[in-house]
């Protein structure tokens, strides 16, 4: 028996949530799906903050739009970035409202922290562990909610289109329609079918399509997978943001963060040798945008033969720096770092993407009633690469314009009565899980070795090569086996990894976060202050 709903939210990060209470709030019912628990996101990680024009003494929304143009590499498309921008407060508003509990000064106003790219200081923050506040306080908004249906340790593995009516589906079809989606329930291992009148993407990014990542490891592009094999328009997946400062200690995934606003805090890149590098490469030195600085360490350490790099916060004052990053500093401390005393080993981890699931203004794709918001979203506000900061908050301002424009466009649509059972007739448990772990091992390291920071033609060639035996593998896989969330999350990665390469072979120039030694930066760009 189907289970119906009003809307279908799929993934539980600070997008899904935010959409999730927003349509709540006007009697509408939710089921808001969550492959783990709500706790696991790559919200909760997040340490930085989120920007916001808030101290109109120095700062203004012209700047703040400047600021994410020039991080963007003039890719950005300037009303997306209008929106999030302009919006932005009433975004902070409702967050606050929501509970969380952002820093302030004695006086009451937010203690605002800069980081990378930032003209001024605009980044509010809750210590060094922001998007635990956020998600922990959503959270607790969820769970209160009578018109919320959690659903913990269910896994999406399709959604519902004409192609399961048996109709025939190509990126040509004028009216792909989204009528919910096929759920695995992990632990009676059905796959349950999903009916609602709109369906929400809020799964988040592709992290684990790396081997060192910042993400949660189950940040494996499911929702970018399933809307691109349902014919959906993905876009901009070339731009894979590396978070320069990822702490270097082999073994761990994901890779703990160093946050960027430490390097606003006044901390200094440094070679091995303890000399200052940024110079070379940018004239706003450890501040200068993400893609610059991660580029910049990924030569040091070629040109040096190191494995990392180090931050320096040594020189700030111990307590003030214990006060601002007290969960750095205990991570740090239970490694046998003490970071007022001691260099923090760093180097470059895959941490965010840039494209995603293409939507309009009002967070709709290319799919009727299916909306993308969050990071498994292309909504043109980063462009080539993401200003720092910039994530929560462009989830937040798209969750609003998403539940507006579908509390309205939800009258007119129905139930799709006639959509069949999920059919696993024929098929089986795979007997050998190493067919699994391995593939994902292997995808890891073809993503590693090839598509990171600096790319080329030859590079990509030989990835894509490598990449299409372990998709037919796994295709054959699935096809004879009962649906597992390893064996659905190996899938979604190898499409992601494919999309990514595709649209890197796509484009012939260096932009953003797309570094192609094969391709030059193009001249007619905006004068860039990079020396790459």
């Amino acid at each position: 028996m189907a289970k119906k709903f009003d809307y279908l939210v799929i993934g539980a990060g600070v997008a899904g949530m935010s959409f999730a209470l927003k349509v709540a709030e006007r009697n509408a019912k939710v089921a808001l799906i969550c492959k783990t628990t709500l706790e696991e996101a790559n919200t909760f990680l997040a340490q930085g903050g989120v920007a916001s024009v808030t101290d109109l003494k120095v700062d203004n929304f012209e700047k703040h739009i400047h600021d994410t143009m020039v991080a963007g590499d003039w890719l950005s498309d300037p009303e997306a970035v209008e929106m999030v921008v302009k919006n932005a407060p009433d975004g902070i508003d409702f967050l606050v409202k929501k509970g969380v509990d952002f820093d302030r000064k004695d006086d009451g106003s937010f203690d605002l922290h800069r980081e990378g790219g930032h003209s001024e200081f605009r980044i509010l923050h809750h210590a060094d562990n922001t998007g635990a506040e956020i998600q922990t306080s959503l959270i607790e908004q969820v769970r209160l909610h009578p018109g919320i249906e959690v659903f913990e340790h269910h896994f999406a593995v399709e959604i519902i289109t004409q192609h399961h009516l048996g109709r025939i589906v190509t990126r040509r079809t004028p009216d792909i329609t989204c009528y919910g989606a096929y759920i695995l329930d992990e632990e009676s291992g059905r796959v349950e079918t999903f009916l609602a009148r709109a369906t929400v993407m809020a799964t988040g990014g592709v992290g684990a399509v790396y081997t060192t990542t910042t993400n949660p490891l189950i940040a494996t592009g499911d929702g970018i997978a399933m809307t691109y094999r349902a014919k959906g328009t993905v876009s901009d997946m070339e731009f894979i943001q590396f978070h320069p400062t990822a702490l270097y200690h082999p073994g761990d995934r994901p890779s703990f963060l160093i946050t960027e606003a430490m390097r606003g805090y006044g901390a200094v890149l440094r070679n091995l040798d303890g000399s200052e590098f940024m110079q070379k490469y940018d004239p706003r030195l450890s501040l200068a945008p993400r893609d610059i600085v991660a580029r910049a360490i990924d030569s040091e350490m070629k040109l040096h033969g190191t494995d990392h790099v180090y931050l320096d916060v040594t020189h700030k004052d111990p307590e003030e720096t214990r006060r601002h990053f007290p969960n750095i500093y205990e991570k740090c401390l239970s490694l046998g770092i003490d970071i007022t005393k001691d260099m923090i080993p760093v180097a470059p981890a895959a941490h965010y993407l840039c494209g995603g699931i293409k939507v309009d203004a009002n967070g709709e794709s290319s799919i009727k009633r299916l909306y993308a918001i969050g990071e498994c979203s292309c909504t043109g506000l980063h462009g080539g690469n993401r200003l720092a900061s910039n994530s929560l908050i462009e989830a937040v301002v798209y969750a609003d314009a998403a539940a507006r424009h579908s509390l309205d466009a939800i009258q007119g649509y129905d139930f799709r009565n006639d959509v069949p059972e999920w059919n696993d007739e024929g098929t089986a448990h795979p007997e050998e899980m190493v067919l699994i772990t391995q593939s994902a091992k292997e995808v890891n390291q073809i993503m590693g070795y090839y598509v990171g920071i600096v790319r080329s033609d030859l590079r990509l060639k030989r990835a894509w090569n490598r990449l299409d035996i372990l998709y037919e593998e796994t295709e054959k896989l699935f096809k004879v086996s009962k649906p597992s969330r390893p064996l659905c999350e190996l899938r979604n990665v190898i499409n992601v990894a494919y999309l990514i390469m595709r649209q890197a072979m796509e484009r012939k120039e260096s932009r953003g976060l797309h570094f192609t030694v094969d391709h030059p930066r193009p001249k007619a760009v905006e004068p860039s202050e990079s020396g790459f």
